[in-house]
């Protein structure tokens, strides 16, 4: 009996999400769109997950046209996108408008598929979107996350999927982010699942600990439907497993995927071109990241960790956060770790490590998901980690996003001197600081990510020359900016600026630097770059900042941690304090934002405001003060 193995393709999303921390710009995608629209994929998954908050955060693109400009390409294959349930692409839960409005337009602008999933496998939060999918006239395909815990049973997926399947599902993914279903399980579950759903299956794992191939033979043996895999250059690691591997794997079985090799070489061709002239490493499993049998921690999280300790300056403290992790996820109720609540177990670990003392500094977001508005942990939390947290508040009971008030016609209000579209009232409603900065960028022209294109032509030959130039102009040269802020520190001068190559850096009093990209990328040269220099006389430099707090009677707070400085919850929110305001311990002062959450910083000591050392939306290094406060 034949069953035709269908592969959606995911190298345009969680592939480089994986490897690459969601770094491939729009630029990167299109060259290669159309050849991967002639393969005959199930699927291409292209959106959604990461990428809506890194092309507005980090790559100062509308993620919204990356998606218009993908549809406009593709015009044979299905897009599919990743959506986090009721917290769409973000990291919190969203009103229902929000979530109407957002899937509606999603889907008007070209989406066809939606992979929809809940971190909790609590289905009230995955509901709302599965209808408004189908309401929008889109495929609803809904998600069971697979983990290991002594609450995650073969009975528990099961009895998870026919619910699922009852709410209207088109479809059902069995999502193993980390890597850790055997074989012989996925032939196990997939099994269960054919015997009594009658949708069909499909099958996401990640690649890190070495299995999700053999998983995938396995599962195609039980019947599994479709399979996500990645071109070989995106492949690996902490992705997916290879196309061509499963292909050449299931060729000439009862389960041939009919997809040709020679074409699939090409477009890996053109990713292994893109990746070196981008500067990105392959995806490998290395030692240690075969411990993810242990720690549980799936691959795009290692990647964010490694990013986020590399900002904290603490990664040589991995193998701690990695130790600490399964005890934060056990103290928390075992949840799966995927976003966001892998976001939430991972920065916990992370400042119980930074801090030197559990539990010490609690993120907002942990807050709210010991207080069940993540929904339903999949067990009972560590008691005396909810006493800790609560402080003897209750745990709600009900659909976390039946508390929440509509909010769109206010946010809609609130930007509408810079939104131009609806699309951009909802990535404001998601994201509202990173989406008002962009929109500011954006009316000042200054779109796109700061870096030189890498021109490659599919099936053509690399110009290795090319690409190593390419990567060198991309790179700055950090001992040549030092010497630049010795000239300031021992001169009059108060500003350098310094262009070279379509890259100009800003250099003032303080060694403040800036970079921004001014125009087309030229050839590098030998010629020096020119540098213009401003001198006027000035005033000694000023002292640090907290050097004040030697006083006696002059309380220092500092940064617990590398992050954005946020006086205030929200664009359009009074400030948490003010100078001259008196506090008592416990009071909110500031938000710093870190490793994607919110972390409120609270007085320690009573007293009065006497300065804010920092800007609302300025960056902060990890002990540097933040404000004086004078004892009572």
């Amino acid at each position: 009996m034949t069953h035709r193995l269908r592969i959606t393709d995911t190298s345009l999303r969680d592939g480089h999400q994986s490897l690459w921390a969601t770094r491939m710009a729009t630029e990167d995608m299109l060259p290669i769109a159309e050849k991967l629209d002639q393969m005959g994929y199930h699927s291409l998954e292209v959106w959604g997950g990461a990428t809506f908050d890194v092309c507005l955060r980090f790559l100062n693109e509308d993620p919204w046209e990356r998606l218009r400009l993908i549809k406009k390409q593709v015009k044979n294959t299905p897009l599919q996108m990743l959506l986090r349930g009721q917290s769409l692409v973000g990291y919190m839960h969203y009103p229902d408008d929000i979530l109407e409005a957002f899937i509606h337009k999603v889907v008007e602008n070209g989406m066809d598929i939606i992979r929809i999933f809940d971190a909790l496998n609590d289905i009230r939060n995955m509901e709302k979107s599965i209808q408004i999918t189908k309401k929008a006239g889109a495929h609803a395909q809904a998600t069971v996350v697979y983990t290991v815990s002594p609450v995650h049973t073969t009975e528990h997926y099961l009895e998870t999927a026919l619910r699922l399947e009852e709410m209207g599902a088109d479809s059902i993914c069995i999502k193993d982010m980390a890597g850790l279903l055997a074989p012989f399980k996925a032939y196990e579950l997939v099994k269960l699942f054919k015997a009594h759903l009658n949708i069909p299956i499909h099958l996401h794992c990640h690649y890190i600990g070495g299995m999700a191939v053999g998983a995938y033979l396995k599962a195609a043996e039980a019947g599994v439907d479709v399979v996500d895999t990645a071109s070989v250059p995106m492949a690996f690691g902490a992705s997916q497993p290879p196309v061509e591997t499963v292909v050449r794997a299931l060729k000439g079985t009862p389960y041939d995927t009919g997809l040709s090799l020679r074409s699939l070489f090409e477009i890996a061709q053109y990713f292994e071109e893109l990746r070196k002239g981008l500067g990105q490493q392959r995806g490998v499993t290395r030692i240690n990241d075969m411990r993810v049998f242990e720690h549980q921690v799936p691959g795009g999280m290692i990647s964010n960790l490694v990013s986020q300790l590399e900002e904290q300056k603490a990664l040589h403290r991995l193998d701690e956060v990695l130790e600490e992790i399964p005890r934060v996820r056990e103290e928390l109720g075992y949840p799966p770790l995927v976003t966001p609540t892998s976001q939430i177990v991972g920065t916990q670990a992370v400042l119980n490590v930074l801090t030197g003392q559990r539990y010490k500094l609690i993120p907002g977001e942990v807050k709210l998901y010991v207080q069940g508005y993540y929904g339903r942990p999949p067990a009972t939390i560590d008691p005396s980690v909810s006493r800790n947290v609560l402080g003897g508040k209750e745990m709600i009971t009900c659909r976390p996003a039946d508390l929440l008030e509509p909010k769109l016609d206010k946010l809609r209000e609130e930007i509408k001197d810079l939104a131009i579209s609806q699309e951009d009232v909802l990535s404001y409603a998601l994201f509202p600081q990173v989406a008002r900065k962009f929109f500011e960028a954006r009316k000042r022209g200054e779109t796109g990510p700061h870096r030189k294109s890498v021109s490659i032509k599919p099936g053509a030959p690399a110009d290795v020359n090319a690409i190593k130039r390419t990567k060198e102009a991309n790179n700055v040269n950090l001992n040549e900016l030092k010497e630049l802020i010795k000239v300031l520190d021992q001169t009059d001068i108060t500003e350098i600026d310094l262009e070279s190559d379509g890259v100009k850096v800003s250099i003032r009093k303080g060694g403040k630097v800036s970079s921004v990209r001014t125009g087309p990328a030229a050839e590098p040269t030998e010629t020096p770059a020119a540098v213009k220099t401003v001198e006027e006389p000035v005033a000694p430099p000023a002292a640090p900042a907290a050097a004040p707090a030697v006083a006696e009677n002059l309380i220092p707070v500092t940064a617990p941690m590398v992050g954005t400085f946020y006086r205030a919850s929200a664009p359009d929110a009074d400030p948490f304090v003010n100078v001259g305001d008196v506090v008592e311990p416990g009071r909110t002062l500031c938000i710093i934002e870190a490793m994607k959450l919110m972390n409120e910083i609270e007085a320690e000591a009573a007293g009065e405001i006497v300065d804010i050392l920092v800007e609302n939306g300025q960056p902060v290094e990890f002990g540097q003060t933040l404000f004086l406060i004078k004892k009572k």
